[in-house]
C-alpha cells in the first residue's frame, strides 16, 4: 500500500455527465432522501426550532424530498419526539458512530448537519467530526456560528467539517467570506441561504404615541443568558420612560437550560434587581417560557420596536431577528453580522454594543417620528420577502441536489482501457509511483510494489499491444531483480529517482506481492526465457520468505504459489506456502470469529478480499474443501460489508484502516475494487454461482461513477485512473497503483466474461450482448447467498 496523502487534488462532483441508473440518486429532477441532523422539537432551543422549520419548508415544496430527522438529545432525555428516524446523545462517541451506520444503511442521498459548538459532545462539540467521518452520503453542514477568533480546537473542527462537506450553508455573506478567508473553505463549496421566516401580512402600528392613546410596546425574545445583552436594554429604559411613561418592555423567554442547571435564576434575578434600582421595574413584563412559533409570531406582531442588544458581534444568525424583519417590525439592534446584513440601508437602526444611551436614542427616534418608523418597517417587510420559509425551502432543495451524487454514465459494454496512461508512468528504470494529475511525479521515485503489479499486468493485459507488453515486461522484471538484497535475503521496496535504494529491506507485503508477480511470470509470461526467470526467482526468494507471517503478505504470496502449482503440481515450496497460508488464516478466523464478525482480524484494513481469495486458492490447490468453504463464506461477508444501501460498491476507506470496530467510507481506492473483482472471479470458478458475477460487476461499475460521490474514476480512452473517491469527490491524481488497478480489473472482468460465455452459451468475443453475460455490465446490485 503506497497511497499518497500529501497532495490530493479534488474535483467537484457536478462536472460529470450523468444518466438514469437504478439504485442511485440518478435523476436529479427526482426528490432525494435527506437525513437531517440537529436538535429538534420539543427540545427548547433555537436550532431545534430551526431544524423543525427546515423539515417543514422542504415538506411544503411541490415535489418534496423525503426528510429523515435524527434528533440530538441530552443524556437521559425524556422528551417524546414522535415520528422521527432516530435520536442520539452526541456525548456518546459509540452512539454517534452507530448513528452514522444507521444513516448509511438507510439509503440517504444526502446528510444535512446543523452545527453549533454547544450541541455536540466532547471539547467544543468535537463528536461532530466522528459523525462526519463515518457518513458515506454527500454531507451538507449549516454553520449557525462562524467565529472570527476561534480556539485552535474550534478551528480544527470547522476545517475537518469543511474537508468532508460537499456543500456548506451559512446565513450571511460575512459568514461565507469568513469561512473562505480564515478557514480555507472553497468558494464554490459555500452557499448563502438567509434564515427562513414566516409569511404574515403587514400590520400597521399606531400613527403616533405622543397623544397617549397607545403605549409603545418593546420586545426581546430568546433563551435568557448573559450573551443577550439585556442589561443594556434595561439601562436604556429610564430615558425612554421619561418620554413615554407607559412604555412596556416584554422580555420573553426562559433561562437557558445550561445556565439554569448551573446557576438557577441568578441571572434573571440580577436583571430584575437592575430594573428595580433604575425605577423601571413596572415597565417590564417578564414572560418566563419558551414560545411555540405561532405564539411568538402573535406577540411579535403586537410589538412596535423589537430589540436585539447582543454584545457578541460574531453572532452569525438570529432566528427571531429574521422573524421580526419578515413581519415588518421596527428593529433596534447592535451590529452583529446578521443584523448588519438584514437591517442595513435603512431597514432598521444599528447601535454600538453596550451603549444604553445609543439604544435609547434609537428607540426614541422610531417612536418620535411616525414617518421614519413607517419607512423602516416597510423596507424591513420587503426585505423579509426574500427570506420566507417557502423561498428558503426552494433554495435548500437546490443546494441538496447540487450535493447529491449524480447518476453515473456507464459504458454500454465492457470496453478495454487505453494504454497511454500506463506508459506515461514508465521509464527505463521501471514504473514511477505517483502522479500530479496525470503527470508523473519523480519526487517519490519507484517501488517494487508497483513494478510487481505492472509485471502481472503485462502477462494478463491482453488488451495491451503485444510489442509493448514484451518490452515492458523485461523492464519491470529487471527492477524486481535489482531490488533483491542478498545480504538481507529480502527485496527492497522504495527507490528514489536517482536509482538509489531508500532501505535495505522492504515491507513484508511488498515481499509477498513480489512473490505473486514471480509466480504469475512463471505461469503466464509471453516469453519462455521470462517464464524460466520467474520460476528461478520464485524459488530463490521463497527461502527468504519463510520467516514472514503477516496475513496479507502470505495471502499475496499465495497467489504466486497457486500459479506455480498450476505449472508444476508437485512443487513442494509452493505447496508449503499454501499450507502455511491456509493454516494461519484458519487459525486467525477461529481466534477472531464472532457471530456478527466472521473475519480473520479484529479490524478491517486494505486489500481485504485477498484474505478469502487466498483461502479459496489454498483450498482448491490442496483439495482442502473446508478452506474453500471458509474463503467463500468470508468473501461473501466482506462483500456485503462493502455494499452501500443503494447497491453500490463501498470499499473500506483508508481513513478507517486498522481501527477496531470502525469502518469509515473514505478515502476509497481503486486497489480495493480490483481485489474484489479478482476474488469474485476465483469464487465464480469454484461455484459457478451468479452472485459472484454481481459482486464483480458492482466493483467494476465503481470505476465509472456507481460510487458514493457519483464520480468517474476511470477514463477508458487514456487508461487513466484517479487515485480514489474522497468525501469531496475524486482525487484527481493518477498514480501507478490506481492506473494498474484499472487495467488489472479490466483483465479480470474480461476473463470473467469469457468464462461465463464459455460455460453458458459458448464464446462471445464481440462483447457482452449475450444475456447470460450481460450482468458484467448492467447486472443487479443485490448479493445473493454465496
Amino acid at each position: 500500500m503506497n497511497y499518497r496523502s500529501d497532495l490530493i487534488l479534488y474535483a467537484d462532483n457536478t462536472d460529470f455527465e450523468f444518466s438514469a441508473f437504478p439504485g442511485l440518486a440518478a435523476d436529479l429532477g427526482n426528490s432525494p432522501r435527506v437525513a437531517l441532523i440537529g436538535t429538534y422539537l420539543p427540545r427548547r432551543c433555537g436550532i431545534a426550532t430551526f431544524t423543525d422549520e427546515v423539515a417543514r419548508s422542504l415538506g411544503a415544496l411541490p415535489s418534496p424530498p423525503q426528510v429523515d430527522i435524527y434528533a440530538l438529545t441530552e443524556p437521559d432525555c425524556a422528551l417524546e419526539y414522535g415520528a422521527i428516524a432516530g435520536r442520539v446523545s452526541p456525548h456518546d462517541r459509540a452512539a454517534v458512530r452507530n448513528l452514522a451506520d444507521q444513516i448509511n444503511a438507510s439509503g440517504a442521498d444526502a446528510v444535512w448537519i446543523q452545527h453549533e459548538f454547544g450541541i455536540f459532545g466532547g471539547p467544543d462539540g468535537e463528536t461532530v467530526v466522528d459523525l462526519a467521518q463515518a457518513l458515506a452520503a454527500p454531507l451538507l453542514v449549516t454553520f449557525h456560528t462562524v467565529l472570527r477568533q476561534p480556539s485552535d480546537n474550534q478551528r480544527r473542527i470547522v476545517r475537518q467539517l469543511l474537508a468532508r462537506a460537499s456543500r456548506v450553508m451559512v446565513m450571511t455573506r460575512s459568514g461565507r467570506e469568513l469561512l473562505i478567508a480564515e478557514y480555507g473553505a472553497r468558494p464554490q463549496q459555500v452557499v448563502v441561504i438567509p434564515h427562513g421566516a414566516p409569511d404574515r401580512p403587514f400590520i400597521p402600528s399606531p400613527a403616533s404615541f405622543a397623544d397617549g392613546s397607545a403605549a409603545p410596546q418593546l420586545m426581546t425574545f430568546g433563551l435568557i443568558g448573559p450573551g443577550k445583552g439585556l442589561e443594556t436594554a434595561i439601562a436604556a429604559l429610564p430615558a425612554i420612560r421619561a418620554r413615554y411613561p407607559d412604555v412596556r418592555y416584554r422580555i420573553v423567554g426562559m433561562t437557558h437550560p445550561t445556565l439554569l442547571a448551573r446557576e438557577g435564576e441568578t441571572y434573571r434575578e440580577s436583571l430584575i434587581a437592575q430594573a428595580r434600582e433604575l425605577g423601571v421595574e413596572d415597565n417590564i413584563n417578564w414572560d418566563n417560557r419558551f414560545l411555540e412559533t405561532d405564539d411568538l409570531l402573535d406577540q411579535l406582531q403586537q410589538c412596535d420596536v423589537y430589540l436585539t442588544p447582543y454584545p457578541n458581534l460574531q453572532q452569525s444568525t438570529s432566528g427571531t431577528l429574521s422573524f421580526a424583519v419578515a413581519l415588518g417590525k421596527a428593529v433596534v439592534s447592535t451590529p452583529y453580522e446578521h443584523a448588519r446584513e438584514l437591517l442595513g440601508d435603512g431597514a432598521g437602526v444599528l447601535v454600538p454594543p453596550g451603549d444604553a444611551a445609543a439604544m435609547a436614542n434609537g428607540v426614541l427616534a422610531l417612536l418620535d417620528d411616525p414617518e421614519f418608523r413607517q419607512g423602516v418597517r416597510q423596507l424591513a417587510y420587503q426585505r423579509g420577502r426574500e427570506t420566507l420559509w417557502s423561498v428558503f425551502g426552494r433554495r435548500s432543495l437546490a443546494m441538496v441536489k447540487e450535493a447529491v451524487s449524480p447518476a453515473p454514465y456507464l459504458p454500454a459494454r465492457l470496453e478495454a482501457p487505453g494504454s497511454r496512461a500506463l506508459w506515461t508512468l514508465c521509464d527505463g528504470t521501471g514504473m514511477l509511483q505517483h502522479g500530479v494529475l496525470s503527470v508523473p511525479d519523480r519526487t517519490h521515485g519507484y517501488c517494487i510494489d508497483d513494478n510487481a503489479r505492472a509485471l502481472i499486468a503485462m502477462h494478463d493485459g491482453k488488451h495491451l499491444p503485444m510489442a509493448e507488453r514484451r518490452r515492458w515486461s523485461v523492464t519491470f522484471a529487471s527492477f524486481i531483480q535489482h531490488a533483491w538484497n542478498d545480504g538481507e535475503q529480502a527485496f527492497r521496496n522504495f527507490m528514489s529517482y536517482d536509482r538509489s535504494w531508500c532501505e535495505e529491506r522492504g515491507s513484508e507485503d511488498s515481499y509477498g506481492r513480489t512473490l505473486w508477480a514471480l509466480g504469475a511470470t512463471a505461469e503466464r509470461a509471453l516469453d519462455d526465457d521470462l517464464r524460466l526467470w520467474g520460476r528461478m526467482w520464485f524459488d530463490r526468494a521463497l527461502r527468504g520468505f519463510a520467516a514472514i507471517d503477516s496475513p496479507r503478505a502470505l495471502a499475496l504470496a499465495a497467489q504466486g504459489a497457486a500459479s506455480i502449482l498450476r505449472t508444476d503440481p508437485q512443487h513442494r515450496g509452493a505447496q508449503g506456502l499454501l499450507e502455511r497460508t491456509g493454516d494461519m488464516l484458519t487459525s486467525l478466523l477461529a481466534e477472531y470469529r464472532r457471530p456478527s464478525w466472521p473475519w480473520f482480524e479484529a479490524v478491517l484494513a486494505y486489500d481485504n478480499p485477498r484474505l478469502p481469495l487466498a483461502m479459496i486458492l489454498a483450498g482448491e490447490c490442496l483439495e482442502r474443501s473446508e478452506w474453500t468453504r471458509a474463503g467463500l463464506d468470508t468473501l461473501g461477508w466482506i462483500s456485503q460489508r462493502q455494499t452501500g444501501a443503494q447497491g453500490q460498491f463501498r470499499p473500506v476507506g483508508s481513513e478507517g484502516f486498522g481501527q477496531p470496530g470502525v469502518q469509515l467510507p473514505f478515502d476509497q481506492q481503486p486497489l480495493e475494487a480490483q481485489a474484489m473483482i479478482e476474488a469474485a472471479g476465483a469464487a465464480w470458478k469454484v461455484t459457478r454461482d451468479c452472485a459472484w458475477r454481481t459482486v464483480a460487476n458492482r466493483a467494476w461499475q465503481w470505476f465509472f461513477g456507481v460510487n458514493d460521490r457519483g464520480v468517474m474514476i476511470a477514463d477508458l480512452a487514456s487508461g487513466r485512473c484517479r487515485d480514489g473517491v474522497t468525501p469531496r469527490g475524486a482525487n484527481l491524481n493518477c498514480g501507478a497503483e490506481s492506473v494498474l488497478a484499472l487495467h488489472a480489473s479490466y483483465s479480470a472482468m474480461a476473463a470473467f466474461a469469457g468464462s461465463i460465455t464459455d460455460g453458458v452459451r459458448g464464446h462471445n468475443p464481440g462483447g457482452l450482448d449475450d444475456s447470460a453475460a450481460s450482468g458484467i455490465v448492467h447486472g443487479g446490485t443485490g448479493l445473493a447467498a454465496a
